[in-house]
């Protein structure tokens, strides 16, 4: 087994549920339940919810109070916990610290590396801060360059990239369409299963 292994995990559908699907349904907001599912265009996305949230006169706190109820997937823990006695984890995500920061402490604080949001005094989001661009991709490719080799998994379209760059990837609970569209990726919909997969590629 090398010490060489990274193991780059995305976050929402596959640790913890979708935050933003969450928050619609605290508020009542259809329009908020879309993701990068639906939307591959993330900063599209993002102006979008912003423009919601404006709307509605939604902030930080509103969206933060629903982050507090929300607990991490179902064996999502106890997954985690297993695959970092064995190798090192990240967690790569389009997410922001003002979102993930209560769910890492519920996950064992493994480390994540997220984007910003701006946020105004009165605690309107005012716009995002991206950390880099394709930032799942291109974190995959930088640790490739310093002598990592990488298995990556997730659910999403922005998962693509650092699932096909990896030396082993997996979708993990995706959708029906991305599944079709890349039959030769292997797809789980279970930790177990998930777990014996990177197991294997280590």
């Amino acid at each position: 087994m090398s010490n060489m292994n990274i193991v780059c995990l995305d976050l929402e559908g596959v640790l913890v549920p979708e935050i933003w699907i969450a928050f619609a349904e605290a508020t009542g907001i259809p329009e908020l339940r879309r993701t990068t599912r639906d939307e591959p265009d993330y900063d599209k996305l993002m102006k979008y919810r912003i423009g919601i949230l404006k709307e509605h006169g939604l902030g930080l706190k509103e969206i933060q109070d629903t982050i507090a109820t929300i607990e991490p997937l179902e064996g999502a823990k106890a997954f985690l916990d297993e695959l970092r006695s064995m190798t090192q984890v990240i967690i790569i995500s389009d997410t922001f610290t003002q979102f993930a920061a209560p769910l890492m402490k519920k996950l064992g604080m493994p480390t994540i590396f997220c984007n910003t949001l701006e946020v105004a005094e009165d605690g309107e989001i005012t716009g995002f801060k991206m950390r880099i661009e394709n930032s799942k991709l291109s974190t995959v490719k930088a640790l490739q360059s310093v002598g990592f080799e990488t298995i990556a998994s997730g659910d999403s379209y922005n998962d693509l990239g650092m699932i096909l760059n990896s030396k082993a990837g997996f979708l993990f609970r995706s959708t029906d369409k991305i599944k079709a569209d890349y039959p030769s990726l292997p797809a789980f919909d279970e930790f177990d299963d998930l777990l014996d997969a990177i197991k294997k590629a280590l």
